[in-house]
């Protein structure tokens, strides 16, 4: 296993020095699912929730969530953000809601901690906001599947 670049010699917790990196285009691709009761998914794709189009609202959470990871993830870098795009649709097997994230920078390092913080947040957003018609919700399979740009290239997740 290599070296965790967020400890330093001695082990201690440290922000990695990005400062001898050069900028380059960095794209992330994050998802999520929450599997929910079919009912509750009928709720959630008709819009006409008590608190509104849920879909919508999880979506502006998740990109409002992505502008602020610096200030959740303790050692994360505040980045200028060129681009999020939060997607809130219809699972393929229908069993609930998925959420995709993508991220885009110009910088010296990635984004798929914002990319995942959207996606978190969204998920818990359509929690928030259908837990009333189903407390037995389950936020499931946050996860990375693309990121793009940096030294080490792209890295596409292989489902395992």
């Amino acid at each position: 296993m290599s070296r965790l670049t967020h400890l330093d010699d001695q082990g201690r917790a440290r922000m990695v020095d990005v400062s001898q990196k050069p900028a380059s285009v960095r794209e992330a691709v994050a998802a999520g699912l929450v599997r929910m009761a079919p009912a509750t998914l009928a709720l959630a794709l008709g819009g006409g929730g008590k608190k509104g189009d849920v879909r919508a609202v999880a979506e502006i959470a998740g990109v409002m969530a992505a502008k602020r990871t610096a200030e959740l993830i303790p050692l994360c870098h505040p980045l200028s953000l060129s681009h999020v795009s939060v997607e809130v649709a219809e699972a393929d097997d229908s069993v609930g809601l998925t959420v995709t994230a993508r991220v885009t920078t110009t910088g010296p390092t990635g984004v798929e901690m914002e990319a995942l913080t959207a996606v978190s947040v969204a998920c818990l957003t359509l929690y928030d906001m259908l837990k009333a018609a189903d407390r037995a919700m389950s936020i499931e399979a946050v996860r990375v599947l693309r990121k793009t740009g940096g030294a080490s290239g792209e890295h596409r997740r292989d489902d395992r």
